[in-house]
């Protein structure tokens, strides 16, 4: 299938599993070093190739370093035998996701990881700006990982390349240079399906992923200055979510509010929305909120019409808490 419709670029990593004994450790065990989030993914795409002798990084433009430079350096350093250039190609949906079920799970598709950009950009308009992570969420066999800023995304990458089952692992452009944090240097993982409380609450349950959640934990701080306590969420993997974690932070707070760029109808917003509502209904305080991107394709000269901002965030926490 044509892959360019999951947004602007696809890099494909296959990777076979590494030793089940490698443990998965907290990045404040190792020692940190500044980087932004391109520099994290490179970082983890050659602890990847250096400790794993059977893995590749293959893809459009990879050997040059890809449109944003997440590949650099790698060509030079593992040769081109195990990272070239290929078409946009791959069939994800009806080959790699089935691939394990299909053989009664005596094999799998060798650990395929799938890099992906995506989200809004500031310029990227209707092609280059789209966050199509449901569309991936609806495939059964497939998991789907989204990281919120550079230390965790070298963490969630490795977990990722190192887990048997093939992951949409999506990135989002707008941090690749303008999130800038102390991340490990040395070889770490970060466990997939498994939310982070990122700020505790008691009056409202927000819960995100990816570049959205910066944006949403500033609209918390301004919450809290009208006495509002916000407990924030990065639900970190999407395909399978963490759904206990959520539950137990709605239960306490009564009150939940879901927000990504991805258009409002059929986001992965809704299936949150939905399971919390089945497992919480009687402890509900008001009805659950979602601030979304528009359902219109992603404009570009109204690019900040479209996003979920701070200020609408803002405005929807007000209006369930006082409801």
């Amino acid at each position: 299938m044509a892959l360019r419709r999951a947004g602007r670029r696809l890099n494909f990593l296959r990777l076979l599993t590494t030793s089940a004994s490698r443990s998965i450790l907290s990045p404040s065990e190792k020692k940190p070093m500044t980087m932004n989030l391109f520099s994290a993914i490179n970082n983890a795409l050659h602890i990847a190739l250096d400790t794993d002798p059977r893995a590749y990084v293959f893809g459009e433009d990879v050997s040059f370093g890809g449109v944003f430079r997440c590949t650099s350096g790698l060509v030079d350093t593992f040769g081109k035998e195990r990272v070239f250039n290929t078409p946009l190609c791959e069939q994800i949906v009806n080959e790699a996701a089935k691939f394990r079920y299909r053989s009664g799970n005596q094999f799998n598709c060798g650990g395929l990881t799938i890099r992906c950009p995506y989200g809004a950009v500031g310029h990227g308009g209707h092609y280059h700006s789209q966050s199509p992570e449901a569309f991936f969420c609806h495939v059964p066999g497939l998991k789907v990982v989204i990281p919120r800023g550079p230390e965790q995304a070298k963490g969630l990458l490795l977990a990722c390349i190192r887990d048997p089952n093939p992951i949409v692992f999506f990135e989002p452009k707008w941090l690749y240079r303008l999130a800038v944090e102390e991340v490990p240097h040395e070889d770490y993982m970060l466990p997939l399906s498994q939310a982070e409380v990122i700020r505790e609450g008691d009056d409202i349950t927000l819960v995100g992923w990816g570049a959205q959640i910066s944006v949403m934990e500033q609209a918390c701080l301004d919450a809290e200055k009208d006495g509002v306590s916000c407990e924030l969420i990065d639900l970190r993997t999407l395909i399978p979510w963490d759904k206990e974690t959520v539950e137990a932070s709605v239960r306490k707070t009564g009150r939940l509010l879901v927000s990504h760029e991805a258009p409002l109808t059929g986001g992965f917003g809704a299936e949150v929305c939905a399971s919390i509502v089945e497992r919480c209904f009687l402890r509900l305080e008001a009805p659950v909120t979602r601030v979304c991107g528009l359902d219109t394709p992603f404009p570009l000269v109204f690019e900040p019409f479209y996003m979920p901002t701070k200020n609408k965030i803002l405005d929807a926490i007000k209006a369930t808490v006082n409801y």
